[in-house]
């Protein structure tokens, strides 16, 4: 996702990974998508299951999660509740059998666990297509400007709202190196910024109004939020996250292309990641199963109950968004402290919009495809056709408040928003695309929102010691336990990593 846009892990070698994931990637993929058919189709040999290790959820976290325990020698069944793999990886196909992205997209610099996953399973990266102008929407005109100056990609507002805009993205670095990434509400100014919305703080720094502009559309293209509805401290914890050790974290590295977070993408979709990691897996991957109750029993031991399936286990691992994980009946009950955590992360919001054409007729016009918006239902867009061109695709991120307004609006309704903003953007030759494909996560029934759970004011410094905290036998994973790049994919391989390791060592 925007990036659909994330972890402290030990950085294993390599090879380990490579091995299992490029020969059973190898071995197993047809007997794998057999098994994940079966299963989808409800299967009587669902039906019962004991294993060592339960896990909820086949997104990114869950299978990296079942992948290591797999490799260490411990049996595991995944539960998915949808009828794929993937979580908030996504690919959607297109009437010419091509597929883009619908859900998390992009990689970049420091988000290495989840390339070395990606280059295990035999899945390549490309480059985003970054040649030529962006352009910024601004006050009704359109103004295309050149990304490699001395600005970068940072759109050409007046020189003073710049010279604010850079006074600020420095304060908020330099505020994010003060903040533990491991426990953000143990930095020393905690207090003082978690009782502030990040919309707060702007009023009182970003005082130019091109610059709080400026801030806000960095706000929504990275959160799918808006200012207001962000804890301060959150969003510093956010900028400290997008790094890895060694590598702290920067507001610029989240929002640019090139050596940014959204340099890469992957040849074919990023969805063949869970895809390819479920094939090695097998039928241990159950679909079509959401789980309604974790119990423990009198033995100590947990029985995962799921739509047609019911799993007894040592351990449970629950990779799915917090707010979702708060819809499982747990007995007994959670500790009040890890509830009333899941209570206040909610998802933020998000939708994207991709429009095909015959060609990326932009190209042409000298355009990259990236667009800075204040206006319309799409802020922000990428070029997102690919690597040989072969066709065309313009995608659209739909966020926050304005993704929000559309929850109820009909596809058409949508459809037309959107195509008109597009038009104002590139021309009369957007209006007629050969497809055009729409994922809206605030919709989605087992995700509703994304790409991630955002935090209000007070969250973390009450509530955040409980969001890896296990519980008993049952552990917490999915991008939102990450402590590098959170709410991103590689935030959710590096917490499949951490809680296989936590789960080992209680075994």
């Amino acid at each position: 996702m925007a990036s659909e846009r994330p972890h402290t892990a030990s950085e294993r070698p390599l090879s380990r990974r490579s091995l299992l994931g490029r020969t059973a990637a190898v071995t197993a993929v047809a007997a794998g998508a057999t098994a994940l058919t079966a299963a989808s189709a409800g299967t009587a040999a669902a039906a019962s299951r004991d294993v060592d290790v339960a896990i909820v959820g086949a997104g990114l976290a869950g299978l990296t999660a079942a992948n290591d325990l797999v490799a260490a020698g411990r049996t595991v069944a995944v539960l998915e509740a949808r009828d794929r793999v993937g979580g908030r990886v996504l690919g959607l196909t297109l009437p010419n059998g091509e597929v883009t992205e619908g859900g998390g997209e992009f990689i970049g610099p420091t988000q290495t666990r989840i390339k070395a996953l990606a280059d295990s399973l035999g899945v390549r990266t490309f480059a985003t297509y970054n040649t030529g102008n962006n352009l910024l929407y601004k006050d009704g005109r359109k103004t295309p400007y050149a990304t490699d100056g001395l600005l970068g990609s940072v759109p050409p507002v007046d020189v003073a709202g710049l010279a604010n805009a850079a006074a600020v993205q420095a304060a908020l670095d330099d505020m994010a190196g003060q903040v533990p990434v491991d426990a953000p509400w143990t930095a020393a100014k905690a207090e003082e910024w978690d009782r502030q919305t990040f919309e707060t703080w702007l009023r009182a720094h970003a005082v130019v109004p091109s610059a709080k502009f400026l801030l806000d559309v960095a706000c929504t293209s990275i959160f799918s939020a808006e200012p207001r509805e962000l804890s301060l401290l959150f969003v510093l914890f956010y900028i400290a996250a997008a790094g890895e050790p060694g590598t702290p974290g920067t507001l610029e590295r989240l929002t640019e292309t090139a050596n940014g977070a959204q340099e890469l993408r992957f040849t074919g979709g990023s969805q063949q990641v869970p895809e390819k990691l479920a094939a090695t897996l097998g039928d241990r991957v159950v679909l079509n199963a959401p789980v309604r109750t974790i119990t423990r029993s009198g033995g100590g031991s947990y029985v995962v109950t799921a739509d047609g399936v019911t799993v007894t286990a040592k351990r449970v691992v629950v990779a799915v968004p917090p707010p979702l994980a708060a819809r499982i009946s747990y007995d007994p009950l959670l500790p009040a402290a890890r509830d009333q955590l899941t209570q206040r992360l909610p998802m933020a919001s998000v939708g994207k919009a991709i429009a095909v054409y015959d060609t990326p007729f932009w190209r042409a016009d000298g355009l990259n495809g990236q667009v800075v918006s204040d206006t319309g239902v799409i802020s922000s867009t990428f070029d997102n056709s690919p690597p040989d061109a072969s066709f065309g695709a313009l995608m659209g991120f739909i966020e926050a408040d304005r993704a929000r307004e559309l929850d109820a609006a009909g596809e058409a309704e949508v459809r037309a928003a959107v195509l008109k903003d597009y038009v104002t953007y590139f021309g009369p030759k957007a209006a007629s695309p050969t497809a055009f494909v729409l994922q809206r996560w605030n919709n989605e029934r087992y995700t509703r929102g994304g790409p991630v759970s955002i935090a209000a004011p007070g969250v973390l410094t009450r509530y955040g010691r409980a969001l890896r905290e296990p519980v008993g036998g049952i552990h917490w994973a999915g991008t939102e336990t990450s402590v590098h790049w959170m709410g991103f994919m590689d935030g959710a391989v590096r917490s499949g990593e951490r809680v296989a390791k936590e789960v080992l060592a209680a075994l």
